[in-house]
């Protein structure tokens, strides 16, 4: 009897420590899982303001919502009227707007609807950046639109001027600028003029110079960084040396991964030295992911071309979206931050994946003649890389404010 009592007993002590023992794994896999997530603190959506548990903005579904959104008009926003954003669908005579109305839930939380008084009086006397390729731009023209529509007098009251890469637009009242550098490989290459830069020519990269660029960025309050488009052309040709010296080396490199953290090495090498710390907020955009090879809902393999609504079912995944290519901007932007430099990382690829609708498609300016073929189908020359606006980079923009509005 008493060898029974005490069998049983060991036997729960047993049953117990493997109790104990598995729920320290579980915990332990699942902060780190936390640690992974992007996280920040939870905002109240009618007062903007940080409460103690935190949220991943970047975790959600897509609700359609035709009373709340878009958030302005296509036609009131006069930076559409611009064809350098040329992102105008309805102008260009898209039909189907159902793309405007749909709005980013974050599981937890909601996001803050976006105020651009809160959003200039926050950033007034600084400076705001996005530096990138023409999806920062699709991002700035985004934003410019959004301050417009919650500044109803805005346009007695601001200036917009160019300066070579650099295009400005100041909020004269708030001593604001709101501005947008095109550098489609942040580092040096033969594509760095914003209008006459064919993807026609080869692509040469001065991997280790930034300094042309980055000059103007130095003394910048936010910086929005987003490079990887141009990266995914399979092959390129480096350059160690200026163009046209004679003592320059030129390489031809086919490792897309392996040249594209070489050039955000040299990146994050001069956001070290330069960047003022306790000045400057940086951002980095995740990939913003193409659909030129998405099922339809027969199941066909096609790209954006007629597609009139999003992915919907939560987990998708694009099979275009470089995962791989991710991996390398991350691994840089946290050895950056041991090297006392935080970059804050805005993930929005996943809740971009969805959106297969979102593109300009062919509604849009074109800026040369279309060959016969392009004409007998329209699929031909469909542009599913940018977005229409309104549309998926008002989020992204939503997601920024709530960053710039409620710190962590």
């Amino acid at each position: 009897m008493h060898g029974t009592i005490k069998s049983r007993f060991l036997a729960c002590l047993i049953v117990l420590a493997l109790f104990i023992i598995v729920s320290n794994l579980a915990g332990h896999n699942e902060h780190l899982l936390e640690d992974q997530k992007p996280q920040i603190k939870h905002i109240n959506i009618k007062e903007g303001i940080s409460v103690s548990e935190s949220c991943n903005l970047f975790s959600g579904r897509w609700v359609y919502d035709d009373v709340s959104y878009p958030l302005y008009k296509e036609a009131q926003c006069s930076f559409m009227l611009n064809d350098f954003t040329n992102f105008a669908c309805e102008k260009y005579g898209r039909k189907d707007v159902k793309y405007q109305n749909w709005r980013w839930q974050p599981h937890d939380c909601d996001l803050p609807r976006f105020d651009g008084t809160k959003l200039l009086e926050k950033i007034s006397g600084k400076r705001l950046v996005f530096v990138g390729d023409s999806l920062g731009r699709n991002q700035w023209a985004s934003m410019l639109c959004l301050i417009e529509s919650s500044l109803p007098q805005l346009s007695s009251q601001m200036s917009f001027i160019r300066n070579d890469n650099l295009f400005i637009f100041h909020a004269t009242e708030y001593n604001a600028t709101i501005e947008y550098y095109w550098s489609p490989f942040l580092v040096e290459s033969n594509c760095d003029d914003p209008f006459n830069h064919s993807i026609k020519l080869e692509r040469i990269i001065r991997i280790s110079d930034i300094e042309k660029h980055a000059r103007h960025w130095t003394n910048a309050d936010i910086l929005i960084f987003d490079a990887h488009m141009w990266w995914r052309h399979p092959t390129m040709m480096l350059l160690w040396g200026s163009f046209g010296s004679s003592d320059a080396i030129y390489k031809r490199v086919e490792m897309k991964f392996r040249r594209f953290e070489m050039a955000l090495n040299t990146w994050s090498d001069w956001l070290q030295i330069n960047i003022n710390r306790t000045k400057t907020k940086l951002f980095f955009t995740s990939l913003m992911p193409n659909h030129f090879n998405v099922e339809s809902s027969g199941g066909i393999q096609k790209n954006c071309y007629t597609e009139t609504e999003p992915v919907l079912k939560e987990g998708y995944w694009g099979n275009e979206t470089d995962l791989e290519m991710m991996h390398v901007a991350e691994s840089v932007i946290r050895k950056l931050e041991t090297r006392g430099v935080k970059v804050e990382y805005l993930n929005i690829t996943n809740l971009s994946d969805y959106r297969k609708d979102g593109h300009p498609s062919i509604y849009k300016k074109l800026f040369h003649h279309l060959s016969e073929k392009q004409i007998a189908n329209p699929e031909r020359y469909a542009d599913c890389v940018h977005w229409c606006l309104p549309g998926v980079p008002d989020v992204w923009n939503e997601i920024l404010y709530s960053y710039i509005i409620n710190p962590l």
